[in-house]
């Protein structure tokens, strides 16, 4: 088990590296900050003297291990536009926001994809079965920025019954988060289903309805405890995917987390906040796998091996 740990880990690490390259070299292609930061009559000796004061005028190369020896150290810089906070503690600030709805999203997927597999596979081709079905196809069909406007003109403007914008009570959270998990219910969805099938068809389950068991205790107990390997691996994705969707939903619902800090930062060019965004990300996905990996390990002793 150690040895599968360490060997899990060492490829976390170089995903890492690879990550801080990435977000790097595409935060500088998006052009100077320069431009966004200086008003429209700023001088060109403020331009150069802004340059010189953020490290704008070293070779790339020598701005990327500066980079990057700050991030080991826990530095990622002081923020561009949101000027005498550091990018870290601004993203810090918009994270707890992002993980309350992320993880509000999360919920509602577990908690209506997974009943909804089970009774979709234990009543094949039957009126649920469908339905489970037709859901999973919109949900993988329509995109979660063009659901949020319609919940948001049909919930919001229309009938009136929720907010539609902003951070506040739990009311705030039901729009963007049903949004923000549609898509990650139609594949758990069908992930359940699929592996609940495989798992229905297995010896041990006829043996277990020979044997006298109910249909409850059959289903709901010894296949879905042996099917649930499936949605389990899935589960990384699934956090990750709750994440990267946040920068569209927060954006569309003016949720205040660290998606819509990312266009922000984006619009102002402003390097040190966007890697740092990229970087917690990366962080809050690459754990996610990682531990998905190891209960995975832990739930099927073949991995180990």
């Amino acid at each position: 088990m150690s040895k599968f740990f360490l060997v899990r880990f060492s490829e976390a690490i170089v995903a890492l590296w690879a990550i801080t390259v990435i977000v790097f070299a595409l935060t500088h292609l998006s052009g100077s900050p320069v431009d966004a930061l200086l008003p429209d009559d700023a001088t060109p000796e403020q331009a150069q003297m802004l340059i010189e004061e953020w490290g704008l005028d070293r070779p790339l190369l020598v701005q990327y291990f500066t980079f990057l020896g700050n991030v080991l150290q826990g530095d990622f810089g002081d923020s561009l536009k949101w000027r005498g906070q550091t990018a870290m503690g601004v993203v810090l600030d918009h994270l707890p926001a992002t993980l309350q709805l992320g993880s509000f999203a999360v919920l509602i997927g577990v908690v209506v994809a997974v009943p909804l597999g089970v009774l979709a596979a234990a009543r094949k081709n039957s009126a649920i079965d469908t339905s489970a079905n037709v859901l999973a196809l919109l949900g993988q069909s329509i995109p979660n920025f063009w659901l949020g406007i319609i919940l948001v003109w049909l919930f919001g403007v229309t009938l009136g019954w929720l907010p539609t914008s902003g951070r506040g009570g739990f009311s705030h959270m039901i729009l963007p988060a049903i949004a923000m998990s549609w898509f990650q219910i139609a594949a758990l969805t069908r992930l359940t289903r699929s592996a609940m099938l495989d798992v229905l068809d297995a010896e041990y389950i006829k043996l277990a309805r020979i044997k006298g068991l109910g249909e409850r205790a059959v289903v709901w107990k010894h296949a879905l405890r042996n099917a649930a390997i499936v949605p389990l691996t899935y589960f990384g994705v699934l956090a990750g995917s709750i994440l990267t969707g946040s920068v569209v939903i927060e954006t569309v619902f003016a949720w205040p987390g660290i998606g819509w800090l990312a266009i922000e930062a984006i619009r102002g060019r402003d390097y040190p906040v966007v890697q740092s965004v990229v970087v917690v990300f990366a962080v809050i996905y690459i754990l996610a796998n990682l531990l998905v990996d190891l209960l995975y390990a832990y739930v099927d002793p073949r991995i180990r091996r």
